[in-house]
C-alpha cells in the first residue's frame, strides 16, 4: 500500500471511508481514494477493456499477455488518479464550467458522433450509460483538457536554438544514404513468353551501349510495373543486394551490367545520385520541435501533477 504526502490525516480518512464505501460497493473494490473521490478496480478495469483484444493479439502466450495487461492496468490506475487530482484542483481553485457550455459542449457532440438525441440515447443505453452520466463525462473530459492547457500547454516555449542544440546532438537521426534514382528493366525467370530472359538482357544491354535510350526499351520489355515515370529513388540499402552492389560504384548516366537474382534478370540506369547527406535543419525542424513539444509536454505535466499530489490525500490500496 502506498501513501503520498496528504492534506489530511489518516484518521480523517478512515471517517469518511464509509461514505467511500457505500459507492465502491466493498473496501476491496477501492484501487485509491483522491480526496473524498473514489477510484474502484471497475473504472480501471473499464478504462482497460478496448486494449485486452490488441494485447492478446500481440502477446498470444499468456505469461506475456497478462504482463502487459497489469501494465496497462497499472497506467489507468495512474490516469484516473491524475484525471481525479485535476478535476479536485478545479473545484478547490475557484473555476466554473457554466451549464451553457456544457449545453454547447453536449450538442456539438450529438451533431458530430450521434446525428440527432434519439439517435444518442439509444446508442448510450446500450453502452450503459444514462444521458446525465455522459454529461458528466463529457464535462470531466472538457475540464480536465482546459486545465492541461491552462497549466502545462500555455507554459510551453521551444526556442530556435533548443531546436538547433536537439539538431546538432541528434544528427545521425536524420543521415540519408547514398541515393540513386534509377530506372529499371526486370525479366522474370519465370514468365513464358520470355523463354530466355538473361539472353534477352544481354540484347538489351548491348542496345543501351549501342545509344537506344534506356527509357524507351524499359516501356516496351520491363515487367516490372513502376510507379510515376517510371523511375524512382532508392537508398541503397532499399535495394537487392546483389542491385546494391551494382550501382554502388555507377554515377548518374551509367547502366548496370546484366545483375541476376533468384527469380529475374535487372537492368538498372542511374538517372541522378545523391551521395550521402544529413537533411538540413529546415527539413526536419517541425519533426524536431514535435518531439520537443511532447517531451517538454511530459516534464511540465509530472511537475504540475506531483505538486498536485502534495496537497491532496491520495491513496492506493
Amino acid at each position: 500500500m502506498k501513501i503520498l504526502v496528504a492534506a489530511v490525516g489518516f484518521g480523517a480518512a478512515l471517517l469518511g471511508l464509509s461514505g467511500l464505501v457505500a459507492q465502491a460497493g466493498t473496501v476491496n473494490g477501492i484501487q485509491a481514494i483522491v480526496h473524498d473521490s473514489v477510484i474502484t478496480r471497475y473504472d480501471v478495469a473499464e478504462m482497460t477493456a478496448p486494449a485486452i483484444e490488441t494485447l492478446r493479439r500481440q502477446y498470444p502466450q499468456d505469461e506475456a499477455f497478462y504482463k502487459k495487461l497489469a501494465e496497462a492496468e497499472r497506467d489507468n490506475l495512474d490516469q484516473l488518479t491524475e484525471r481525479q487530482l485535476i478535476l479536485h484542483d478545479f473545484r478547490t481553485s475557484g473555476f466554473n464550467l457554466p451549464d451553457s457550455v456544457l449545453d454547447d459542449l453536449v450538442s456539438e457532440r450529438i451533431r458530430t458522433r450521434y446525428r440527432d438525441r434519439r439517435t444518442m440515447a439509444k446508442t448510450l443505453q446500450s453502452q450503459g450509460l444514462t444521458t446525465e452520466r455522459f454529461r458528466q463525462k463529457l464535462r470531466e473530459q472538457f475540464i480536465v483538457e482546459a486545465m492541461r492547457n491552462k497549466f502545462v500547454s500555455s507554459e510551453i516555449i521551444i526556442s530556435p536554438h533548443k531546436v538547433q542544440t536537439w539538431y546538432d546532438a541528434n544528427k545521425d537521426q536524420f543521415k540519408v544514404e547514398d541515393q540513386y534514382k534509377l530506372r529499371m528493366i526486370v525479366l522474370s525467370k519465370n514468365d513464358p513468353a520470355s523463354p530466355n530472359p538473361k539472353r534477352l538482357a544481354d540484347e538489351l544491354l548491348l542496345k543501351v551501349k549501342e545509344g537506344t535510350p534506356f527509357t524507351e526499351l524499359a516501356t516496351i520489355y520491363s515487367q516490372r510495373a513502376s510507379r510515376g515515370d517510371g523511375s524512382e529513388w532508392y537508398e541503397r540499402s532499399q535495394l537487392r543486394k546483389e542491385l546494391g552492389e551494382a550501382v554502388a560504384t555507377l554515377k548518374a548516366g551509367d547502366t548496370t551490367p546484366v545483375v541476376e537474382t533468384p527469380d529475374a534478370f535487372y537492368l538498372a540506369h542511374v538517372e541522378e545520385f545523391k551521395p550521402a547527406h544529413f537533411k538540413p535543419l529546415n527539413e526536419v525542424r517541425t519533426v524536431i520541435e514535435n518531439t520537443l513539444t511532447m517531451d517538454e509536454r511530459k516534464r511540465l505535466e509530472k511537475q504540475w501533477v506531483d505538486r498536485l499530489k502534495k496537497k491532496t490525500f491520495v491513496r492506493y490500496y
